[in-house]
């Protein structure tokens, strides 16, 4: 294999930091132009990588550097090349060849004799300015398109912030009259139950068969209507912020033993049993016995509601990482995988349907998180279409935060 001939070389036009820009000439063989990004000291043997920083920090300084002796691989053979160079424009015209002698001739040829070459170069010099000016311009404008969505992004947010407030009074204003409306339904749809329950009670021996009918459904239909007013109450409430809980140290399981108790009797009407695991016992704890009564009566509820005649619903209550927890499992429908993430969200309902034709509000497992969440606990399910499902909450056996005073109030 030959090496190169004496006046054989290569004529760069690199920036100041020695990145190859354009290649002028090469009668090496270096395959050139190289990948972009590829530097000089790339070019040459990893021995010589700090002199050539040497030269490229001389030739920025002088303007000018000539017979650098630096190490690079030709065509298999490392092989010692002479380098030379002058700073013109910003940018560095770097030339080499294998001998001195051989430097000084393709120096020669390259700037007196190929003037095709010389002229190549000044013409790279001047697409290199033209294309440095260009690229100016290019980031000017890039700044300015920049700078002009910046500003319409922070009127747009100013303008969103202006908007929530907005939505914010609207929505307090909303809940404010929710909560009017409700409370003002809740009377007059108690009364209604109370007298078709009495009309039920005491005068059925009077009615025909039709009639009774009539009062059990004006009954059935009151008494939703006052469960819905009573949760659509409940929501707004929680919504304004100004759901509170009376915090008192309260025995858990002898809670848990009474609402059982009195959950049986309504879950005899569709022949459905409620069991009580036994229950371990514990210190009194921090909850506002009110409220999680609602959340028993709610997911005690809700078994018995989805569950089918003859089955078994059973409740439980264990202690651990300093939580108490309490399980409600029913032999019921399930509950589709798809619809578990939305079940714990207002008027989200699932699309299995009370055995018995029971109406849901979808209202309150969403009020019975929030109000869990309010306790420093958490609630979730598991469920299995067409096998049943078991709710799970947890309260904390100690106060997640010094009890202060016997209520506090539960942001929304």
């Amino acid at each position: 294999m030959n090496l190169p001939e004496a006046d054989q070389g290569i004529a760069l036009v690199c920036d100041p930091n020695g990145t190859v820009l354009r290649v002028i000439r090469d009668e090496l063989g270096l395959t050139l132009p190289s990948p972009p990004g590829t530097t000089l000291i790339d070019l040459v043997e990893p021995s010589s990588a700090g002199k050539t920083t040497d030269f490229l920090a001389t030739l920025n300084e002088r303007q000018a550097a000539f017979d650098w002796e630096m190490l690079m691989r030709i065509e298999g053979h490392v092989t010692a090349m002479h380098f030379a160079g002058t700073a013109q424009m910003g940018c560095l015209f770097i030339i080499a060849a294998k001998t001195s002698s051989g430097l000084a001739r393709f120096s020669e040829e390259m700037m007196l004799i190929n003037n095709e070459q010389t002229n190549a170069l000044r013409t790279a010099l001047k697409e290199l300015s033209l294309h440095t000016r260009q690229a100016s311009i290019r980031d000017s404008r890039l700044y300015d398109d920049l700078s002009r969505v910046n500003n319409e992004l922070a009127n747009l947010q100013r303008e969103m912030v202006k908007k929530n407030v907005e939505l914010e009074k609207l929505n307090a204003e909303k809940n404010r009259f929710l909560g009017m409306a409700a409370h003002d339904l809740r009377s007059p749809l108690g009364i209604i139950l109370s007298y078709s329950e009495f009309l039920e009670l005491d005068a059925g021996q009077v009615l025909n068969a039709e009639q009774r009918q009539f009062i059990s459904i004006i009954k059935e239909t009151s008494e939703f209507m006052l469960k819905m007013v009573t949760d659509l109450l409940d929501v707004t409430t929680i919504e304004a912020g100004q759901l509170k809980l009376d915090l008192q140290f309260t025995d858990l399981g002898v809670l848990i033993h009474r609402n059982v108790a009195l959950n049986r009797v309504l879950a005899a009407r569709k022949a459905i049993t409620v069991e009580l695991d036994p229950v371990p016992v514990l210190l009194p704890m921090p909850f506002d016995a009110g409220k999680i009564e609602q959340v028993l009566n709610n997911l005690i509820g809700n078994a018995v509601k989805f569950s089918h005649r003859g089955t078994t619903v059973r409740v439980s209550l264990t202690c651990a990482d300093g939580f108490a927890t309490v399980g409600v499992k029913d032999q019921g429908q399930g509950i589709p995988a798809d619809e578990l993430p939305k079940l714990f969200k207002p008027f989200s309902k699932a699309s299995v349907r009370g055995t018995a034709g029971e109406q849901s509000t979808g209202l309150g497992l969403a009020i019975v998180r929030r109000i869990i969440e309010g306790h420093g606990g958490r609630i979730w399910v598991e469920s299995e279409f067409g096998k049943g499902s078991t709710f799970f909450f947890t309260l904390p056996l100690t106060p997640v935060e010094p009890l202060a005073q016997t209520s506090r109030q539960i942001p929304s």
